[in-house]
């Protein structure tokens, strides 16, 4: 609709954020908010930052609970995302050192919005997959 809202059968009406002095514009080519999202649209991003939000982490249970992940994915991901200010890194002095990942409370913040998007996907991912067999099916594509 050309007034920015998106009229939903199940959902309120949703409506484009106002701009306010000082906040970024994604859509502008050079606005660092788009990194950002690029961060926190990563599915590897999303994984860590929902496990680190159930407690405290190291490494190897990180990449335990996460299947698929390449050891250097999730090493340049927490990196990442420490970086941010999502996650911080504890470091042991045990011998070997332990490395322990927590989320910070700006990762927390992002968090509660991650959980509704997820929790959308769980719920909604039938509907997505009967729209990609009828797309498919009208452009005579093979599922």
């Amino acid at each position: 609709m050309q007034d920015g809202t998106f009229p939903s059968p199940d959902y309120p009406e949703v409506t484009a954020p106002r701009r306010d002095a000082g906040r970024g514009d994604a859509y502008a080519r050079d606005c660092p908010t788009r990194a950002l999202l690029d961060r926190v649209g990563d599915k590897w991003s999303v994984l860590i930052l929902l496990l680190l939000g159930e407690g405290a982490m190291r490494f190897n249970g990180l990449k335990r609970r996460i299947g698929g992940v390449s050891q250097k994915m999730l090493s340049q991901t927490l990196r990442a995302l420490e970086r941010d200010g999502l996650l911080a890194r504890e470091v042991l002095p045990t011998t070997p050192v332990s490395v322990t990942y927590r989320i910070t409370p700006l990762g927390r913040e992002l968090l509660a919005a991650l959980r509704l998007m997820i929790d959308w996907a769980e719920t909604r991912m039938g509907a997505v997959v009967a729209a990609q067999a009828a797309y498919d099916a009208a452009c005579g594509r093979a599922p």
